[in-house]
């Protein structure tokens, strides 16, 4: 393994756990499932996140409840 192998596995390594322990605990704690958010949380990044804050919290809504008012 070459230093820059072993760089790249030093910066890459850690980020994964992070974001698969975040997503395992967050999940967890809303109910959803944290098994399956955590595992694919170790498996790539940053989609896992993108797609859980997406669906699982539900950052961007279909329907917006803002009434405007009218002018």
């Amino acid at each position: 393994m070459t230093q820059e192998e072993l760089l790249t596995l030093l910066l890459v390594a850690p980020l994964l756990l992070l974001q698969s322990l975040f997503l395992f605990t967050d999940a967890r704690k809303r109910g959803h499932k944290y098994w399956f958010w955590g595992l694919w949380g170790l498996i790539q990044c940053p989609v896992p996140l993108i797609f859980y804050f997406i669906f699982a919290r539900k950052v961007i809504s279909k329907k917006k409840n803002i009434k405007e008012e009218p002018k």
